[in-house]
This record gives structure tokens, sequence and C-alpha cells, in this order.
């Protein structure tokens, strides 16, 4: 199948679709490519019935799952963008970014153990005048309101032909360090990265991977299920992340491919080591890493419990539409674990420093990108969009980075993270990797607090490896043997678990508020 049949979401599904094959099993339930292209056009009729025009926005606001996907494959063949929200939100993310997007239509999960999103729904009504209605999947939707079946019923799909340059997504960023930012994703955007992905990993039909990251963001919709739809491949998808159903089902489906982000991959292997005898990951040929620097403890421990799989840093941005950099083929573990990789096949990479002038091999500056795979910036924020969508197409990606002279690459961290402690630049990513390759330590994350001599100084939580008990002075005492003088944490609070976003990266400006700090304030 040439790149050219499929310039955008809905003729690729469609493309597939002739071809015949397996796509997706969710749970006991087995889906054709043919299938989801029927449950699109059914759910893209459903929308033009209830007024939803080309360039509107619909949400969806649900676990992983058939309804997830078929929302999104039936607004992409109607022209229409989805926002995509996290159901671990709460009331004011869900208002912020229904009001701010102006979302017409809500698929959305009527509640969950922990939240009743119907009755939220039912008491927003005021804050958000342009939600015209919630359409509930699942069990427990209040009476009168419409279900996912009503949505896909029989109407037929209007004649509509996106362009490649049509929104798809909009997808809320991270919010790590603040307030989301609403990505644009195009046809074309996400496409280019899922075909790059593809290509560079060599993914085929025979290709099955098990798919729990959320599909709220690009490390699902678009590192998982379209890059699995470019390639023809098969996806064993969940309603979310759990290590047991995780192992259990590469186990039982024998799988190729697991991912996960460095957080997930912690849990899977304790998993593994309470209980090995239950699993066989022997299938596993690649095992890909992605969201954060990999730890060389982790990388190495990977390593042994996947003796046949190959390691891979996958690195990327909602920004660029899932992914950008991925460890070459041939990289040894050592390499993996200092570099993110090179930059895929079709986009470019530089580094900069803080007069835009690209920098030599060897110093850090800001990461840009280049190429198809760029958003096509944040919606309804001209400010914030001429900040990280430069002239001549190039993504500043806040990332702190430097190149090889082999074009590899080695992230330092977000350059809004940094501190500066007696005139030194700090990277917690540095910190946080000589802390996580300690034996009591599981987890660890930071960030400079205010100090009245040096300015700032590092504050870091750290997570314990199950049974462990780690000393604060004992840490600090660790990373003095290793690490500069400047850059030894001068705090270390032991924490049961660290707030994570959507992606499953550390919530840096939620950790900090939870552990009562704000920015600049001093210990």
């Amino acid at each position: 199948m040439r790149e050219g049949d499929w310039e955008t979401i809905p003729s690729l599904l469609r493309a597939r679709a002739a071809t015949g094959g397996e796509f997706l099993v969710v749970g006991d339930r087995r889906v054709s490519f043919a299938e989801l292209d029927d449950l699109a056009a059914r759910v893209a009729g459903g929308l033009a019935a209830r007024g939803i025009h080309p360039g509107d926005r619909v949400a969806v606001c649900a676990p992983n799952g058939l309804e997830w996907l078929a929302l999104f494959f039936g607004a992409a063949r109607l022209g229409a963008a989805v926002v995509t929200l996290n159901p671990r939100y709460r009331e004011r993310e869900l208002d912020y970014m229904i009001a701010h997007s102006g979302a017409r239509l809500v698929l959305s999960v009527a509640r969950t153990a922990e939240w009743d999103f119907a009755s939220y729904f039912e008491s927003s009504r005021s804050r958000l005048p342009d939600l015209e209605e919630v359409v509930y999947t699942g069990e427990g939707a209040p009476p009168g309101c419409a279900r996912f079946d009503d949505l896909a019923g029989d109407a037929a799909p209007p004649d509509v032909a996106p362009g490649p340059g049509t929104a798809a997504m909009i997808l809320y960023t991270s919010g790590t360090t603040g307030r989301p930012k609403g990505a644009v994703l195009t046809h074309r955007s996400m496409l280019a990265s899922a075909a790059a992905q593809a290509s560079h990993l060599g993914w085929d039909r025979s290709t099955a991977s098990v798919m729990a990251m959320p599909l709220n963001h690009v490390g699902g919709i678009t590192c998982g299920i379209l890059s699995s739809l470019v390639s023809g491949g098969r996806v064993v998808l969940l309603p979310g992340f759990s290590p047991a159903a995780v192992l259990a089902e590469a186990t039982r489906h024998r799988v190729g491919v697991l991912a996960g982000v460095p957080t997930m991959w912690v849990m899977m292997l304790a998993r593994l080591h309470q209980d090995p005898k239950s699993y066989d990951l022997s299938s596993v040929r690649v095992a890909v890493v992605g969201g954060s620097i990999l730890d060389p403890t982790l990388a190495a421990q990977v390593a042994e419990a996947l003796p046949a799989a190959v390691l891979v840093n996958l690195y990327g941005l909602s920004e660029s539409s899932g992914a950008s950099v991925l460890s070459a083929p041939g990289d040894d573990l050592a390499t993996v674990t200092r570099s993110i990789g090179v930059v895929i096949d079709g986009f470019e990479a530089r580094v900069v420093g803080a007069d835009g002038r690209q920098l030599p091999p060897g110093v850090p500056g800001e990461l840009q990108l280049r190429g198809d795979c760029v958003a096509a910036g944040y919606w309804n924020l001209p400010e914030e969009t001429a900040a990280a969508f430069l002239p001549d197409g190039w993504l500043a990606t806040g990332d702190v980075a430097e190149v090889e002279p082999d074009g590899h690459l080695i992230l330092h961290g977000r350059t809004k993270e940094m501190y500066i402690s007696g005139g030194f630049n700090v990277y917690p990513a540095e910190v946080e990797a000589v802390l996580g390759a300690h034996p009591s330590v599981a987890l660890a994350a930071g960030f400079g607090i205010g100090d009245s001599v040096y300015g700032e100084v590092g504050c870091y939580a750290v997570v314990p490896r199950a049974g462990a008990e780690p000393s604060p002075a004992d840490l600090i005492a660790w990373c003095a043997g290793r690490l500069a003088d400047y850059k030894v944490p001068r705090t270390i609070i032991v924490v049961d678990d660290v707030p994570l976003t959507p992606a499953g990266k550390v919530a840096k400006a939620e950790l900090r508020a939870r552990l009562g700090y704000s920015r600049g304030e001093s210990s």
C-alpha cells in the first residue's frame, strides 16, 4: 500500500479495510479493519445528524476502548476534530478544556469508581454554553440521555473529504509545569509521525502489540494505534494500564512489541519479580521506553527481563504528533541509555542557543524539530503558538539537548525545569538518574527551590522500591559521591507515590504543590 493512497486518517482506514485482516483485540472481541471502518462511518453519520459539521469540535472522556476509537475515526471522516479528555480529569480541568475548545458534543463514561461524570455534566450546563449534548458509553447513563449505540445508528455518513491539513485532534498538553495548551494535530502530522515510526522500527502486518497507553495522548493514539494501522499490525487494546493485565495479555497473545513510559516499566518489572512463573515474554522482540530520559539502571533491568528484545528509546511531544526521535538500529544498551536516538526519516533536528543560532555538536541548547509531524499550533492561543511554532517550520520543544557528531541526540531535560544553583545550571533529569540508580529507589523526581545563599537548590521526592526504606541522608551522600557539589540535592523527601500526567510523566507542578513549595519558595 503506497503512502499516497492514504493522505488522511479515514482514507488510511478504508485502504486497510480493503486489504482485510484483524486490527484490534478488545477483551474477548476481535475487530477487523473493515468492522472499525463501518463503525466509524456510522458514527460520522450520527454526528452529522446531530448537526456536527467539518471544523467543529467533539470531545471524548472515556477509558481506552472501541467506542473511543469509533468516535475518533468517525469524526476524522466528517472533518471534525476530537478533543481528548482523560477520565482522571476533574471539574476544573474539564471546564477549561471543553470551554476553551468550544466542543459541541462529548462522548463520556457515565461514572468511574472515583467520580460521577454524569452529575458533573448535569451541573456544568451553565458553564459550558457551547456544549449541546453528552452521549454516554458503558453502563449507568442517566435516563433520557443518548447512548453510544444511538450515535452509531444507521445514518449514512455525508460525502465529505477532509484534507491532509484538516485538524484531526486537539490534544491538551500534559501540563507538567503549568496550564495546558491545546495542540492542533492534523491528519498530515499524525500520519507522518505514525508512518515514520513504523518504518524506522520495521513494523509490518505480523507486528502485534499490547496498548495500555492512554488514547488521549500521542503515546496511545499515534505511537500505538496509528503506527499499527499504517503497518497493518494487530493491537491488543486495554482500557488502562495495569502491570498484571499488560503482562498477562502479552503472554496470552504472544506479542512482539511491549511499550510504556518509565513508570510503567518500573511497575511491570516489579510484577515480574513478584510472580515470574505467571508470564512468558519470550515473544517480545521490541521493548519501547518513551516519555522521559531512560535511567541506566531501569534499562539494564528491562534488558535482563527481556533478553530477546531490542530496547528502543522513543522521544516525541504532543506538538510533534508522536515519535520524532528513536534509537537507531544497532544501538547498544550504553547508547540507548546515553542518547534518546536519532531523528527519524523525513524529519529534521537542530540544537540552538539563546540567540537562535545553531550550535555545534557537543554544546547544549534548545532542541528544535521540523517536518510534517509538527502540529499546526495551539488552539486559540496566538502568542503561545508564535513562541513555539517558529518561522520556516521549526518547533521549539523547550527541551535542552546536544547533538553528537553521528547525529545521536543527548537529552538533558526541560528548559523550564532547569534551576540555577550558585551560578551553575542544574537539570533535574541528571540528578533523578543518579537517585534512580540507588538500589532502594524506584523513582525520583525533583525541582529547584529558593535559597538565600545559592539562589536555588534541589528538592527531590523519591519513591522506594518494595520493602526498602531509604534514608534521605544516605541518598544525599550517594549523590555527593557521583555528582558535582552544586547538583547534590539539599532536600530529599521519601513519598509513597508521585502525581502523574495522563501520559505517565511526573506532574512537576502538582508535585511541587503537594510537597508544599511554590516556585522560588525556600525550604
